[in-house]
């Protein structure tokens, strides 16, 4: 008890700040995509409608170490798209914290889209045609009606969004590897600390943490949820 009460390390706390610089990243850098995507599939029809939305939720059934492997696959230093990317604006993913914001911005993505969707299908669209019969064209339209309906919608897709890319490990592990303030995250933290003796504690705390912040987030999703469907 006494070593489970005792103060973080600093190992312990780089691995949380890394873990919430990775998860704020890839919260900030989904949620665009995230928001076209859920609109396109809530309120488009075209063709390969199903095969987009199957694709968008790949990473909710596939393996994680399979999409960590796509990903060094894609954005490898050696890879045809990674090279690219690296000479010609110099990001570089592989082995770096912005390839771990990438793969917890792939995990989380399809659960960031799904409440966002919704949030769009439960617009009534004769709001919108009303905008457009009074002279606004379709992206004032979305700005200025159509998003702000969905906002909370949109909010909890991004808090859900940053829980899972706070608890994301095997595609982040198998992307990035585990390098000490650079890569190595909460879980990836915690499962080193279980493979060395007198880990234990010190994996304990940081469990502790990583569920009070995941818990935090579901709470304050739900209580948004509960707010705007009593404005409904």
């Amino acid at each position: 008890m006494s070593a489970l009460l005792s103060p973080l390390s600093p190992e312990e706390i780089s691995a949380i700040h890394v873990s919430l610089k990775v998860a704020g990243v890839a919260t900030l850098a989904a949620l665009p995509f995230a928001v076209f995507v859920a609109y396109a599939l809530a309120r488009w029809r075209f063709p390969g409608h199903a095969l987009l939305n199957a694709a968008v939720h790949l990473p909710l059934v596939l393996p994680p170490v399979v999409t960590g492997f796509a990903l060094l696959a894609l954005f490898g230093k050696h890879a045809p798209l990674g090279a690219f990317l690296s000479d010609a604006f110099g990001l570089v993913f592989a082995f770096r914290w912005t390839g771990a914001a990438l793969a917890a911005a792939v995990m989380s993505f399809p659960l960031m889209l799904r409440p966002i969707r919704l949030a769009f299908e439960s617009i009534d669209p004769r709001l919108p045609q009303a905008s457009r019969a009074l002279g606004a064209n379709r992206l004032w339209t979305f700005l200025l009606v159509t998003l702000p309906l969905a906002a909370p919608g949109v909010i909890v897709g991004a808090i859900l969004g940053f829980a899972k890319a706070l608890g994301e490990f095997g595609a982040t592990i198998t992307f990035v590897s585990n390098i000490p303030d650079e890569t190595r995250t909460i879980p990836a933290a915690i499962y080193g600390l279980l493979q060395t003796p007198d880990g234990d504690a010190g994996a304990l705390r940081l469990a502790l943490i990583s569920a009070v912040i995941a818990a935090g987030a579901l709470v304050l999703s739900e209580a948004l949820q509960k707010r705007a469907s009593a404005r409904s």
